[in-house]
């Protein structure tokens, strides 16, 4: 066979994504907020495009200035004044003065506000606390989590503060024999014992380490990244023999934390559960009753419903020792969450379902978001083409362009949005009718074969976006969920089998709480097959505790 370079030619079919079908997918995907912020974004970046306000718009206009012209006759007549009535009636000065300016409108900001740790450093604050006691308290709250209990171990925080102790103590380098003459000329002043800074504060990452590290241990630390990750390393220890250095014993390290659980909220500082209600419950003054009593002795039986085995051991009765775990449910198992700086997220629906007569009418609430139109000026001047050079050609060509395509796939976004909230209206209208326990098993590939759409174009659609409707706002996965079958053929959606095992359990006598396997039975006789594994899944999805532990004596 004769070897070399030979040209053929050929035809093929090739599927192509070009980087705005990739926008068109990024614009779908996202969100009301997000979808108004990437429009104002266009608008400054691309001339052809403008905001289309609403009395400018085309549809309607002889219509509206009929309307303006009837509303300005009519306000003057209203305006006209009727002395007759002022001389009867005289005239009226009360409520308030009708404002003739319109008000500067200020946009709101976003403002800090004190979080869990700046309340605690405003109590310590108050208290007379030496520089010691100041240092070591700012050691403390680095190791609190926002839920308020302390992470490390009274150990390591006596080995971090120390070792900080150590680096801010440590001897000078010899700086040369220039500044040694020059200090022999100075007057010699006897050395002063060293002492623990008062505004010394712990710098950001571990407290423990000492900011006068050599530059060769920060070399080998970046060289050892890969090591760190898959091995952590080991705290590093004080040396504890450094002289002229005030280390801190355990019992400083005890005392600060008596002082720190002592502070607003009641639990703060505390080790785990049975530490935090022991706390809250000495800032009650409960340390004499039986649930005091109940978290300090026999913590594991009671987080375990052992009734019976508790009411023998402190020679009471089962039923006071059921009532005394349930004072118990009073106190704050997270006290720190209650100075959290989370702030509330606010959802704002991007469908909107009303009620009309005995039809749903879907609507998109995009008031919100800017209408956008192509710029009159831009285009007069993109059709004086003979005034332009080549690289404004290319320029206007590319913007205007861009601007039709803006315009297309908002509204390409919002025709397939409707479409999937009207099918699913139409498939869930047992749910908005009577309730959770009537919705139908849906899946993406279903609404994708009726709306004539590829599957992950609904799943853009229906991420992150909410639906406000007569029975509150959702999000629309929440009409999506696995089927079930059932003795009569018809297939019953795994979120209403949840609402109906919720129901049961809410119904169920204390006394005699139902079984995994008495809710099988019960599911059995309403004709929807179950397993009991099933059950205890979805009862752990529920939060909803086992049998024995929700049985009341």
């Amino acid at each position: 066979m004769k070897t070399g370079l030979s040209q053929q030619a050929g035809l093929r079919q090739e599927l192509r994504i070009n980087p705005r079908l990739y926008q068109a997918m990024d614009m779908l995907y996202m969100p009301m907020m997000d979808l108004q912020q990437h429009l104002k974004q266009e608008l400054l970046t691309n001339p052809f495009l403008e905001m289309l306000e609403p009395e400018e718009e085309e549809e309607g206009k002889e219509s509206a200035e009929k309307e303006k012209e009837k509303e300005k006759e009519k306000q003057e007549k209203e305006e006209e004044i009727d002395w007759e009535e002022i001389l009867l009636n005289g005239f009226d000065v009360g409520g308030t003065r009708q404002q003739y300016e319109e008000q500067e409108y200020i946009e709101p900001v976003t403002v800090e506000v004190p979080d869990l740790m700046d309340h605690l450093r405003e109590q310590l604050q108050m208290m007379e606390l030496k520089p010691r006691q100041q240092l070591l308290s700012e050691e403390f709250l680095g190791n609190i989590t926002e839920e308020g209990y302390l992470t490390a171990s009274l150990d390591e925080i006596r080995d971090s503060v120390n070792l900080l102790l150590e680096g801010h103590t440590a001897p000078a380098p010899n700086n040369g024999a220039a500044d040694q003459d020059q200090d022999e000329d100075e007057d010699a002043e006897p050395a002063a014992e060293p002492a623990v800074p008062a505004a010394l504060a712990p710098e950001a990452g571990w407290i423990g380490l000492p900011t006068g590290a050599p530059a060769e241990a920060a070399e080998e630390e970046e060289d050892s990244d890969d090591e760190a990750e898959a091995e952590p390393a080991a705290r590093p220890k004080p040396k504890g023999d450094v002289p002229n250095v005030p280390y801190y014993s355990m019992a400083d390290v005890e005392e600060m934390l008596g002082v720190l659980q002592r502070l607003d909220p009641p639990g703060i500082g505390a080790r785990d559960l049975r530490e935090c209600l022991l706390l809250q419950l000495r800032e009650a003054g409960e340390t004499d009753t039986l649930a005091y009593r109940l978290v300090a002795d026999a913590f594991n039986d009671l987080i375990a419903h052992r009734w019976n085995e508790l009411a023998k051991r402190f020679g009471v009765e089962p039923g006071k020792v059921q009532a005394a775990g349930d004072t118990l449910s009073r106190f704050d198992p997270k006290p720190g969450l209650k100075y959290s700086n989370r702030s509330d997220g606010y959802i704002i629906p991007d469908l909107i379902v009303d009620k009309v007569g005995d039809k749903y009418h879907v609507s998109l609430n995009d008031g919100g978001v800017p209408r956008l139109r192509l710029s009159r000026a831009y285009q007069d001047i993109a059709r004086d083409k003979k005034k332009l050079t080549q690289e404004n050609r290319e320029f206007i060509a590319n913007k205007l362009n861009s601007a039709n395509w803006m315009i297309q796939a908002i509204e390409q976004r919002r025709q397939t949005m409707l479409k999937v909230m009207n099918f699913i209206v139409d498939r869930q209208r047992g749910f908005f009718e009577k309730g959770v326990e009537f919705l139908k098993p849906l899946t993406l590939r279903e609404v994708a074969e009726v709306i004539s759409m590829h599957e992950s174009t609904v799943s853009r659609v229906t991420n992150e976006k909410y639906v406000q409707t007569p029975r509150g706002v959702l999000p629309l996965k929440f009409f999506f969920s696995s089927a079930l079958t059932t003795a009569s053929g018809e297939d019953a959606s795994a979120r209403s089998i949840r609402a109906k095992l919720q129901k049961m359990v809410q119904e169920e006598n204390p006394s005699k709480p139902l079984t995994d396997q008495q809710i099988v039975h019960l599911f059995q006789e309403q004709g929807i097959q179950i397993a009991r594994r099933t059950v205890a899944k979805y009862r752990d999805q529920l939060h909803i505790l086992p049998a024995r532990m929700r049985k009341r004596v």
